[in-house]
């Protein structure tokens, strides 16, 4: 994945990878070509330096986030941490192992490079983008919750921005796509933690479109569009995306 991530890095932003340090020729750094600033370091950690389990080393990258409530937010998530030798207030370390959704890091990779450069470049967002969800019965009836009004909280997903459209997986017994939303605003503070769920940041999304419980079955999502896992915010194929339009 760290080679896929560096050719992101050369595609979208034109920039190459340097070196700075004459001992270290796994560390590489990104700088934006006016200000000179970093935007990403990528680089081999052992993982007991991180507190992994296991022996070995593993590729990370850092990368800025400005906002307080999404980098906390961020920081829960599987695979993120506090940035490893970095300012842990602004800064995150992030696996590139797999277990952090490739169009998840791209999309955080976007952030750190707006967070980083010229005021006129911060005002700077991406372009929306579109989300699949999960939705767990046994935490939140999201059906009742629709059924009665048509915009709602719901628990920040790492990577959802304001202006994103989200799909909600409804889990088991359903096990299907059943409705499109818009975000509408994101950051909402929230303190909430059972020992089982913790949330740190929630958005409000606000309901668009209801599919049939029959429509856009788990079955349908894997042999039609390969999608064998929905366990938290994941990227959807172009495919998939005209389908649900």
């Amino acid at each position: 994945m760290r080679t896929r991530t560096e050719e992101y890095i050369r595609t979208q932003y034109g920039v190459s990878p340097e070196y700075p340090w004459d001992r270290d020729d796994m560390s590489a750094v990104f700088r934006h070509k006016d200000n000179r600033k970093w935007f990403a370091l990528i680089m081999s950690v052992g993982r007991d330096r991180l507190g992994l389990p296991g022996k070995g080393t593993v590729n990370v990258i850092n990368l800025k986030i400005n906002d307080p409530l999404y980098h906390d937010s961020l920081v829960h998530e599987d695979g993120i941490m506090p940035a490893y030798h970095m300012n842990k207030r602004s800064w995150i370390t992030v696996l590139l192992d797999g277990m952090v959704p490739e169009d998840l890091v791209f999309s955080l990779i976007d952030l750190s490079f707006s967070a980083t450069g010229p005021k006129a470049k911060k005002t700077v967002s991406r372009p929306s983008k579109e989300w699949v969800i999960p939705a767990n019965p046994k935490y939140y009836d999201v059906i009742k919750a629709f059924s009665e009004r048509d915009e709602i909280e719901w628990k920040q997903g790492a990577g959802i921005m304001t202006g994103d459209t989200v799909y909600l997986y409804v889990g088991a017994p359903v096990s299907a796509i059943l409705f499109k939303c818009k975000v509408t605003k994101t950051g909402i503070p929230c303190d909430f933690d059972n020992g089982k769920l913790k949330i740190r940041s929630l958005m409000s999304i606000k309901l668009m479109k209801r599919y049939k419980e029959d429509e856009f079955t788990f079955e349908v999502l894997r042999e039609e569009y390969g999608i064998f896992a929905i366990r938290g915010p994941r990227g959807i194929p172009i495919s998939l995306s005209e389908a649900l339009m």
